[in-house]
């Protein structure tokens, strides 16, 4: 067994071709990738809005609108998404006359909002501030209610002493929780939800764990007496053909994993791609994906009676199907797929792995998802190895 491992090793290494589709072309598709994806993503990223706020009394007096926009216009925030002028009415309006702001923030009986177009800043100024109103009324009212409260407790307890003073406090540290609560939802998230490269990566990961079927597919086919010399020798031997094909397939997916840890340390170290912090989940991750891919290329090997071009354009077809519904040539296809037919992602390994990052990238806390796309990857492994097995055993030649 070992010997044989050592031979589909020097074999595997030995093909040229396979040593390109499983090291070579994924580096360079992803470095395709990097070139293509990075620049549309910066592009599409928001930018910081210039605006200007008529700094009067009745905006001093607002806490909620002052101190959300202190830290939506702070430049040490990585979050940034205004950088603000505190100005005098006069200023505001002749910068917006200048072009040199977006918008002015006025309050007067109530916050008015002044622009000059209707474009895109314009309306997440306008948008951003009319939340932010929202979240005052709401902080208006708690502090209404906490007031007759107190108000119920002084005409029901004429007698008792209360400390005022803590009183208020208990209201101001209620109304800073809340106003906090508030400014942490309102930040530019886009960076973050509408990463192409991350998505465009993610499926490369998905395509190279599957081509990894291509390198089982063709270890397989050496120990069959249809496909090979040596198969015809292997079925003539006294040897056990389920050690010598086991072998063969563990040699073929340590093969699959150099390549598929080579792309992700030129991606790492390289392109620079960050893959997020559960880095030893992306690992599990990759070793099923990796096995799925692997017994999928052993399944059409044993299961198909053809010559191995035709098994390897079946693998290479199969594999960029998969990938093309999981979103490599259009990151909507997925959702399209998940919205019409769910059922056809499910069983398809590529969005399996696809849909394992997705959930590890954007839900890194809630790992439900990740272990649903876990598990139903390690059962289809299981399913390609009956079938593969089931196959095996129906095969029978009438001379070699």
């Amino acid at each position: 067994m070992l010997h044989n491992f050592k031979y589909t090793l020097k074999t595997l290494f030995k093909n040229k071709t396979l040593i390109f589709w499983t090291f070579a072309f994924p580096i360079i598709l992803g470095t395709f990738f990097y070139m293509a994806f990075s620049n549309i993503e910066k592009s599409e990223q928001l930018d910081v809005i210039d605006i200007a706020i008529v700094d009067n009394e009745q905006f001093q007096n607002s806490e909620a609108l002052k101190q959300t926009f202190l830290i939506l216009g702070d430049e040490s925030n990585k979050e940034q998404m205004f950088s603000i002028q505190y100005v005098l009415l006069d200023e505001a309006v002749k910068l917006l006359e200048d072009d040199k702001i977006s918008g002015y923030l006025l309050i007067e009986d109530t916050p008015k909002i002044v622009v000059s177009s209707s474009g895109i800043n314009e309306t997440i100024f306008k948008y951003v501030t009319e939340k932010i109103i929202q979240v005052e009324d709401i902080l208006s009212l708690a502090i209404k209610e906490k007031s007759e409260q107190f108000q119920e407790e002084i005409s029901k307890n004429p007698n008792t002493s209360f400390d005022i003073d803590t009183w208020k406090k208990e209201i101001y540290q209620e109304v800073l929780t809340m106003v906090n609560n508030a400014n942490a939802n309102i930040i530019d998230i886009s960076n973050h939800n509408l990463s192409y490269t991350m998505i465009e990566f993610y499926t490369l990961i998905a395509m190279t764990c599957l081509y990894g079927g291509i390198l089982g597919m063709v270890a397989v086919n050496q120990n069959l007496a249809n496909m090979s010399n040596n198969g015809k020798r292997v079925a003539i031997s006294p040897t056990s053909k389920g050690k010598i094909i086991l072998s063969s397939v563990l040699s073929s997916y340590f093969v699959q994993l150099i390549g598929v840890f080579l792309l992700f340390l030129y991606t790492i170290f390289v392109l620079k791609v960050d893959y997020g912090t559960n880095f030893p989940l992306i690992i599990l991750l990759t070793l099923i994906g990796s096995l799925a891919g692997l017994t999928l290329g052993v399944c059409i090997a044993v299961v198909f009676q053809v010559n191995e071009n035709l098994k390897t354009g079946m693998m290479l077809a199969i594999t960029m199907f998969g990938c093309f519904l999981s979103g490599m040539m259009g990151i909507t296809m997925k959702y399209i797929v998940d919205s019409n037919i769910p059922l056809l992602n499910k069983i398809n390994p590529a969005s399996m792995i696809t849909d394992g990052f997705y959930s590890l990238y954007y839900y890194g806390s809630n790992l439900k998802r990740f272990y649903f796309n876990v598990s139903s990857l390690l059962i289809f492994s299981l399913v390609m190895i009956v079938i593969s097995m089931i196959s095996l055993r129906r095969q029978k030649y009438d001379s070699i």
